[in-house]
């Protein structure tokens, strides 16, 4: 389980974005530019958290018990407590 907030953050001169965990007054920068990186936003799900994947269409699934989305990495909904069935395998 991780206990710290991951945030999406950006280089403001060149727009590009990464996923961070960071901790409340540190100051972050770009590698490559130097820059000092804006937060744009946390990442879902919020710290504590038993997934590690974002909530993005990609890394979701329906519970058949509840009917809520969870992600993919979790083996019990984090809504209703139950076992969810494994992810089903793609035929494409």
């Amino acid at each position: 389980m991780s206990n710290r907030q991951r945030y999406r953050m950006r280089t403001p001169s060149t727009g590009r974005e990464i996923l961070l965990e960071a901790d409340a007054g540190k100051i972050y920068r770009d590698r490559d530019t130097g820059e000092t990186l804006e937060v744009v936003g946390k990442v879902i799900p919020l710290a504590p958290s038993s997934s590690r994947l974002p909530w993005a269409v990609e890394n979701l699934r329906f519970c058949e018990w509840c009917d809520q989305l969870a992600q993919k990495d979790l083996n019990d909904c984090p809504t209703c407590g139950r076992r969810m069935g494994p992810v089903a395998a793609h035929s494409d």
